[in-house]
């Protein structure tokens, strides 16, 4: 099949998304490729988000809705609802350039059985895209999948999901979302979909804007933790098994180094048993760097408080972003 004719499917998952949702439909409608559909699934919301989505309901949006059962179930319901060649995942808060699938499929010689994996630019956002800036990094390149994922471990980076295009052949090769993950739920997911493409075709020209988390979920509490634990780990499975030589377990080593240098100071065995793993892959684990202030506080308050601090004064300075660039969009910032 060409392109040209070629379905997609956005696929959004909700869950108490009043605040964002509607911007994000319309950014799904504002498509310039004509052939889509949109897959709205509710996931048991207990705000107005399902009235909201109920208003878009359309020949080609399509909206459900189930019991609570986590992100992952909803991704995993609209996949098996969904009929399009290509799958263009979309959380609820997230945004897509008018053009971004267009030139991802643009003069693209493929089809639903394509292995080849689309990713485009990206930047981060609170209210307004425009104020939005693209940092390239070495991913933003056309790449092997070996070479992407060893970049993206190594170096610690990341790609928003709905910065992909997934080829049905790729999802279905991939398999379902794991919906016993809580947390870096498309880390694990896109790590799949990677070890199974061929090759990931990078278009600089289309974008995507990703939303920046809300500061309330950063947490330092032990069962976050054990959640982040258990995905960084299941992604560090999908590479070992996928290629297992000194490149890959030292890329693997690095991607756990960072997750237990952000929590090096709390007192848990999850920290614990990340850093044997990093040193049986043959990493080594050294005491972080951190700055004056925050060993003049750990020596006084201890390196728990220390830590704690340090979270919540990155909360104040993610808030004070927020509400100056919310107050940029009520002056009319797009």
């Amino acid at each position: 099949m060409s392109s040209r004719n070629s379905l997609v499917s956005i696929c959004i998952p909700t869950y108490n998304s009043k605040k964002w949702v509607g911007e994000t439909i319309h950014s799904a409608l504002a498509q310039t490729w004509e052939n889509k559909e949109i897959i709205i699934v509710d996931d048991g919301s207990v705000d107005d988000t399902y009235q909201i989505i109920k208003q878009f309901e359309s020949d080609n949006v399509r909206v459900f809705r189930q019991e609570n059962k986590g992100a992952c179930s909803a991704r995993n319901r609209a996949l098996k609802e969904a009929n399009g060649d290509f799958i263009q995942w979309l959380d609820a808060d997230d945004i897509l350039a008018s053009d971004k699938i267009e030139i991802q499929l643009r003069n693209s010689n493929m089809n639903p059985k394509s292995r080849i994996l689309h990713s485009c630019s990206w930047g981060f956002f609170y209210y307004c895209t425009s104020r939005a800036k693209l940092r390239p990094t070495i991913l933003w390149q056309d790449s092997s999948n070996i070479d992407w994922l060893i970049n993206r471990f190594g170096k610690k980076l990341m790609m928003p999901n709905h910065s992909f295009l997934v080829s049905r052949e790729l999802s279905e090769l991939a398999g379902p979302w794991n919906e016993n993950l809580k947390i870096n739920q498309d880390g694990e997911y896109f790590t799949r979909v990677i070890i199974a493409c061929n090759y990931i075709k990078f278009h600089p020209n289309s974008v995507c804007y990703y939303r920046k988390a809300n500061a309330d979920s950063i947490s330092t509490k032990n069962r976050i933790i054990e959640a982040m634990s258990f995905a960084n780990n299941l992604c560090v499975d999908h590479l070992i098994n996928f290629q297992n030589n000194e490149t890959t377990r030292e890329a693997a080593a690095n991607f756990l180094g960072k997750f237990v240098s952000d929590y090096f100071y709390i007192n848990s065995h999850i920290i614990d048993e990340n850093i044997k793993r990093i040193v049986n892959l043959g990493g080594v684990v050294n005491d972080p760097e951190r700055s004056r202030k925050f060993i003049f506080i750990s020596k006084i308050f201890g390196p728990k408080t220390a830590t704690q601090l340090k979270t919540k004064t990155w909360k104040l300075k993610v808030f004070i972003e927020k509400w100056i660039e919310r107050a940029l969009k009520l002056l009319g910032c797009k």
